[in-house]
């Protein structure tokens, strides 16, 4: 080896190092691995390769001087993941707290550009001091041109951030503007303002983990999509989640042949879905008895719980599941579940990923808190998200499907491809029960047994009007299907609908009810 060459290996390894010993030392002693350690886990093995290594600031004031930081901060470049290439960055924390700075926001940058070009996903692992302060403005500028590549490349390529440390003040946007937010229990936080300025502006004394923890962005807020105990599942999960998704918006996403029969009798639902309309269930064991292996990655399993988004496959299609939540509130539309499942409606849009939506829903959750909070605003969402999309949209009416809440969620009226329906279904204005007592009120007050008359009119209501027969002789829902058979059907569905073109009106976008 020469000695040019000798000295190039030697400034490599010194750059490598970030911080150095001392503080790689001291981001182990803190639960958290460093950046190089990240993508050693989350990239398959060898397949990194590095950008921008030695990339250098140009700043001078406060100190900055002739202070190295190596690598600028953060670790950037392209890798594998099962085989498919993929972009990332890594914010060094152990160099100079990986704040953003001018060549930092660069290096990042350069790597979403080339995400772009190359059509493949982005992913982000952020572990951030935030802006830093010795170069100002150009820090600032740099946080602006990473938004303006989050929003730009927003349904073009899959965009993944990772929050595996601080992240504060315009820090946290680039996430909040990316497609799937990953945040680890007791090492994440992310928040606009911190503590100390909370209690000066409000006087309230709050913890940096009660502000914005992991659970209080994955159960309250929404922001973050999944949570989990500690970084190697983090980035594990990022990986499984990949799986499901195509590079980009030109693709299809991956078809997995699955040893799971794809006419596989499922007899055990009729037990699994009461008869009674009042009586909860745990749709989450409906999804296990279809899906291939009975495997579903959730998406936001903390939030909005009345109902549930994520993926799984069917007959080895990657399918996006929205699903009411009977276990939850009844599985009720309020303000949390429309945002939830409207945003990930339009993501799996935007990617290609066909729709599967199951439905047991009584209607909107009344009350002043949701008219104030603006439920017709937040409700209108959902109807926008699934009428817009174009991709595959099959419905499964699994119980009781009420009112405008039926409309909502992907009915043939929205553009639902086919919709299906299980027997003991209820479609109709309102539940039997509010039926009756509205449409009877008179009579069943002047009847001699009041009780009995009322529960004929709910027995009459039931079968004239709430009978998914009903439905299925306007053409509303496409056939009433037998529980055994519902997984054939359902693969069969997707099979069918697997070369769908839909063209809509040339427009420069909607403008959806934010």
């Amino acid at each position: 080896m020469s000695a040019g060459s000798e000295t190039l290996h030697a400034d490599k390894e010194r750059l490598r190092l970030g911080g150095g010993r001392q503080r790689i030392e001291a981001q182990h002693e803190r639960g958290k691995l460093t950046a190089r350690e990240r993508l050693e886990r989350l990239l398959d093995p060898g397949s990194f390769e590095e950008l921008n290594l030695f990339t250098a600031h140009r700043c001078t004031d406060l100190g900055m001087d002739g202070r190295e930081v190596p690598g600028e901060g953060v670790v950037t470049g392209s890798g594998t993941i099962d085989g498919r290439l993929v972009f990332v960055y890594a914010q060094d924390f152990t160099a100079l707290g990986g704040t953003l700075g001018e060549a930092h926001a660069r290096k990042i940058c350069k790597v979403m550009d080339l995400a772009m070009k190359s059509g493949v996903p982005i992913i982000g692992l952020q572990d951030s001091g935030g802006a830093r302060i010795q170069e100002g403005v150009d820090a600032l500028t740099g946080y602006g041109e990473i938004f303006f590549r989050n929003t730009t490349s927003s349904g073009v390529i899959p965009q993944i951030a990772a929050i595996l440390g601080p992240c504060a003040g315009g820090a946290v946007y680039s996430p909040a503007l990316m497609d799937f937010v990953f945040m680890v229990d007791g090492i994440s936080r992310m928040f606009i303002t911190g503590p100390e300025v909370v209690k000066a502006v409000s006087g309230q004394e709050v913890s940096q983990e009660q502000l914005g923890g992991a659970m209080a962005h994955g159960r309250l807020s929404g922001v973050a999509h999944f949570v989990h105990p500690d970084e190697p599942a983090c980035l594990d999960a990022i990986r499984a989640l990949l799986s499901y998704l195509p590079a980009n918006n030109m693709e299809k996403p991956p078809f997995v042949e699955s040893e799971d029969a794809h006419n596989r009798s499922v007899q055990e639902l009729e037990a699994l879905v009461p008869k009674n309309p009042k009586k909860l269930y745990d749709m989450k064991e409906i999804i296990a008895v279809l899906a291939d292996g009975g495997r579903f990655l959730e998406v936001h399993p903390h939030f909005a719980t009345n109902i549930l988004t994520g993926f799984a496959r069917l007959g080895g299609h990657s399918v996006g599941i929205v699903a009411n939540q009977p276990k939850d509130k009844g599985g009720v539309l309020d303000i949390d579940a429309s945002d939830k499942s409207s945003r990930f409606v339009r993501f799996c849009d935007a990617f290609n990923v066909p729709l599967l939506t199951l439905v047991d829903v009584p209607g909107y959750l009344p009350g002043t808190d949701q008219e104030h909070g603006g439920i017709i605003r937040h409700g209108a969402k959902l109807l926008f998200a699934y009428s817009e999309a174009t991709v595959p949209k099959v419905t499964l009416i699994a119980r009781k499907a009420y009112g405008g809440a039926f409309l909502a969620m992907c009915s043939q009226a929205l553009g639902a491809d086919l919709v299906w329906s299980w027997p003991g279904a209820e479609i109709a204005v309102m539940g039997p029960e509010g039926a009756a007592n509205i449409l009877y009120r008179k009579e069943i007050k002047a009847a001699e047994d009041p009780e009995a008359f009322r529960q004929d009119k709910i027995r009459e209501y039931r079968e004239h009007f709430a009978s998914p027969l009903v439905a299925a002789r306007r053409g509303m829902v496409h056939d009433i299907i037998d529980y055994p058979e519902t997984r054939a059907r359902l693969i069969r569905s997707l099979d069918t609908l697997a070369g769908k073109r839909e063209p809509r009106p040339a427009k420069k976008h909607g403008n959806i009810p934010l």
